[in-house]
Order: structure tokens, then sequence, then C-alpha cells
């Protein structure tokens, strides 16, 4: 796939109440691709997890000076371009756990980006 990832994002703002800052500390600090097969713990499931937890810290520190869907969907970028060599069954659960992040923050979609990251492999 070519292009900008970015280019059919439709920007909005995001209500960043204190009930989304407990969503986003729950998930940081709460249990993380459980379907994903596999030893647990397992080095792969360990990389995974840490990024997950990197970038729920990252929108923690900065999701109330940026309210916007853009600014979140660069964040998973950061994350998704270290989760590229990954196996697709991994990476497929990463997109999962973002998810719910999008759902914690009030996100519908990530209008393709995460889906880019998906198929780059």
């Amino acid at each position: 796939m070519h292009g900008d990832p970015f280019e059919f994002v439709k920007d909005a703002p995001l209500f960043i109440v204190p009930r989304v800052l407990e969503g986003l500390r729950a998930y940081r600090d709460g249990p993380k691709l459980a379907d994903l097969p596999g030893v647990n713990p397992s080095p792969e499931r360990e990389r995974l997890a840490v990024a997950l937890d990197d970038l729920a810290t990252r929108l923690l520190a900065g999701v109330e000076a940026h309210p916007t869907k853009f600014w979140v969907l660069k964040q998973f970028q950061q994350s998704l371009e270290l989760v590229q060599p990954e196996d697709t069954e991994a990476r497929e659960h990463f997109a999962t756990e973002l998810d719910r992040l999008m759902a914690v923050l009030g996100i519908d979609s990530s209008d393709g980006v995460v889906t880019y990251y998906l198929k780059l492999a």
C-alpha cells in the first residue's frame, strides 16, 4: 500500500473528561492481549503489551493538551510502526487492543489508519 495513511482521516475533537482518563488508566494497568494464543508470558506478548502500555502512557500524558482524533491516531501510528515486524496474528490482536482504546476515547473509527499498518507487512 502506498500513500499517506492519514489522507482520509476526518479529524474530530475529543471530549476528555475524568471518566475518559480513568478509562485510560484502567486500560494501562489492566490485562491486555487476553486472546493472543501461545505461551503466557511469551516474548511476543511482552513486546506487544509494553507497546500498548507505552501508548496508553503517551495518551494519558498528552490527550488533554491535544484532544483530537488526529493526535490520538498519530500516537497509534508510532505504536503500529513498532509492531510491524510481528506476525499477522499478533498485529491483528494489537489492532483489537487499539479498538478498545478508541472505545475509551470515544473514537468510532481509525479511518483506515490501523488497517493500513496491518496490511503493510
